[in-house]
């Protein structure tokens, strides 16, 4: 990526922030702008713990990350373990299997075309950035390519947060941090206890039970925390 391409990307994001300290927002703000999109989103997913949104450009977003939280699936979930997922239209056959929850939601909402960029440096994975169409058809070569650096200054400032803002050596996100849904993050916790299994399970549980039923992640959550809900041990094979 050229140095002219990234200064003048940055002077974007600076003025997005208005003299205020420059955050991942305003990252999403100018993506939308630059890229051609109509929504973005920041969202980060750390080893054991529910992905977590950031940031969002507007309320498809957000709709749209939850969605992905719920399921535990689309373009955003395997750009966080993989690279780049650009999927330039959902109603694709591949796309239907891949993801079939997610792209008919998705679709339904009238987004057909979404572009996952993980964040990243080196071996260090934070989250993803997440750029979300309305129309289907790919990204031309510099709509990519400031896509590209956007999601590199997305890493560069979430890794830049005051200390007490970072993840822990675990990989954990402090209570501090300003995340949306701690229900969700108490509740994962929670349900590993009552069901004696790993966090990743519980989260699995949660949000089988939220598809199952219809019914928003975190809503899901909540009465979990508020003990509405609980989650017993599985029966031992073999009983009745």
């Amino acid at each position: 990526m050229s140095t002219e391409r990234r200064l003048r990307l940055w002077a974007l994001v600076v003025a997005e922030a208005r003299g205020g300290t420059v955050a991942v927002e305003h990252v999403c703000a100018v993506s939308v702008a630059v890229t051609g999109v109509d929504s973005a989103a920041v969202a980060v997913s750390l080893r054991d713990t529910p992905r977590e949104t950031l940031a969002v450009s507007d309320l498809v977003a957000s709709n749209l990350e939850e969605l992905t939280l719920t399921l535990g699936e689309g373009p955003s979930v395997d750009a966080i373990s993989g690279g780049p997922a650009l999927v330039a239209d959902l109603a694709g056959s591949h796309c239907r299997a891949r993801w079939p929850a997610f792209a008919t939601a998705a679709m339904a909402v009238g987004i057909h075309a979404v572009f996952a960029l993980p964040l990243h440096i080196g071996g260090i994975r934070l989250g993803v950035l997440d750029l979300y169409r309305a129309r289907a058809g790919r990204l031309d070569d510099g709509q990519l390519a400031d896509a590209l650096v956007l999601a590199d200054m997305a890493c560069a400032i979430l890794l830049d947060d005051p200390p007490e803002r970072r993840p822990d050596q675990d990989d954990h996100w402090p209570e501090q941090s300003g995340l949306r849904h701690p229900e969700v993050h108490q509740a994962t916790g929670m349900i590993s206890v009552q069901m004696g299994v790993p966090m990743t399970v519980a989260l699995v549980r949660l949000r089988a039970f939220a598809y199952a039923h219809d019914r928003r992640l975190r809503d899901v959550a909540s009465d979990v925390v508020a003990r509405r809900l609980r989650f017993d041990p599985d029966p031992p094979q073999g009983d009745t």
